[in-house]
């Protein structure tokens, strides 16, 4: 790779490292850019995988106050979505990719316009739970849930583009919390899923590590600043905003199927 291409990627990562933390968008600023720089479909999306690592590192770093008290819930789900990212990622490797690429746009417009909705359907969950005698805010996991979050998970290792999405709608309708607590939750459990991913990626793929190098880098200092972004940010504008986003790359992706 050029100079010139190395240093691109470096600005892209930065942009998805934001987008990624705050949004579970990144792949609206990554993908297009491996794409730029000659990367084949299949090759761009094991090597961003293998980057996004730090997109995790950045995000959790700089979630640490939301993620206090959510310890125990997390342990559970990021072991569920340990395994679900090491499944999609032995999927990607071993089937065709054309009919999930089909549904993807499909699904990720699902989530965006779950996500939009989700304090409606969360505030419908808690009437439901009340009338049937549930403790509210009992616990996130019930067994639907944690099909759902295997779900995504499974989805993440395989292709990935607005996982982080998928996984935020379905806490925040899941989750009796805060949007910045939800999120911050978001980018561990998601992160868990993308570690397994990469490494069986990192160990049977052809990843290309010059653009992993500069790619995690920039992932790294974006997805730092993108929690204070949270923080300040009000929730209602910043749903719709990530639900707008996500239905615009669902468009974008299913052009391009």
């Amino acid at each position: 790779m050029s100079a010139w291409q190395l240093a691109f990627l470096f600005v892209a990562g930065i942009g998805g490292g934001l987008t990624g933390s705050v949004a579970g968008l990144a792949s609206l600023v990554w993908y297009p850019a491996l794409l730029a720089v000659g990367l084949p479909p299949v090759i761009a999306n094991v090597t961003n995988t293998v980057a996004m690592l730090g997109t995790t590192v950045g995000s959790v770093a700089g979630s640490r106050p939301e993620l206090v008290g959510q310890g125990r819930t997390l342990l559970r789900l990021c072991l569920l979505t340990g395994v679900g990212g090491a499944a999609g990622g032995a999927l990607l490797l071993l089937t065709p990719s054309d009919t999930f690429e089909v549904i993807v746009p499909w699904l990720i417009a699902l989530a965006s316009v779950l996500l939009v909705a989700a304090p409606r359907l969360r505030r419908w969950a808690e009437r439901r739970a009340e009338s049937s005698g549930t403790i509210r805010g009992a616990t996130p996991l019930g067994p639907l849930t944690l099909v759902a979050a295997f779900g995504v998970a499974l989805y993440g290792g395989y292709f990935g583009a607005a996982a982080g999405v998928m996984m935020l709608a379905l806490l925040s309708v899941a989750w009796s919390q805060s949007l910045a607590r939800s999120n911050a939750a978001k980018n561990l459990a998601t992160g868990a899923a993308n570690l397994v991913a990469a490494v069986v990626f990192a160990i049977v793929a052809p990843v290309n590590w010059a653009a992993v190098g500069v790619l995690a880098a920039g992932l790294l200092l974006g997805a730092r600043i993108g929690p204070a972004i949270v923080r300040r940010v009000p929730a209602t504008p910043l749903r719709i905003a990530i639900g707008l986003a996500g239905l615009g790359l669902a468009v974008s992706l299913w052009i391009q199927a």
